[in-house]
């Protein structure tokens, strides 16, 4: 009896798991040199959270995690090797993007914990897109993060030191 409670705990740990690595989703940006930059969020819906108005955002309850293989600068701000939380900052006109050093699983944001932030370049385009969308596009110097959540459409630029 207490092996098949044991069987049964370890295929529901699994099941659950797998359930948590269905929902997230990742993007990156592939340097020349081999090295990587990725980011991993949670692709939520419109339909089912929209973003608080002018305070960091987590989307899915979990804010999105930023790791670089590569030393990076985000305006004025250096971000070394290593792995980072980022919290997107929606407001009506324009967005800002937070790195904070807390990675710690469940913490709440702390601004204090702030590695940088930057507003972020930000328009409205002609078709909204259904869920959260996190793009990088590279250039030589940069990798340029995308955001999309309904027809807003938010771009910040890593710098590659």
């Amino acid at each position: 009896m207490l092996r098949a409670r044991f069987v049964v705990g370890v295929v529901f740990t699994v099941f659950l798991a797998g359930i948590c690595v269905a929902q997230s989703a990742t993007a990156s940006c592939n340097l020349d040199d081999g090295r990587q930059v990725y980011i991993r969020y949670n692709p939520v819906s419109w339909k089912s959270e929209k973003p608080p108005n002018g305070k960091p955002w987590a989307p899915g309850g979990a804010p999105m995690t930023l790791f670089t293989e590569a030393d990076l600068t985000l305006g004025g701000s250096v971000i070394a090797v290593g792995a980072y939380t980022v919290y997107p900052i929606p407001a009506k006109d324009k967005w800002t993007l937070a790195v904070n050093k807390n990675v710690t699983a469940g913490a709440p944001y702390d601004e204090k914990q702030d590695l940088a932030r930057v507003a972020m370049e930000t328009d409205q385009v002609p078709e909204a897109s259904e869920t959260l969308e996190v793009a990088f596009a590279h250039y030589p110097t940069k990798c340029t993060l995308r955001i999309y959540f309904g027809k807003v459409a938010s771009f910040a630029d890593f710098m590659i030191k």
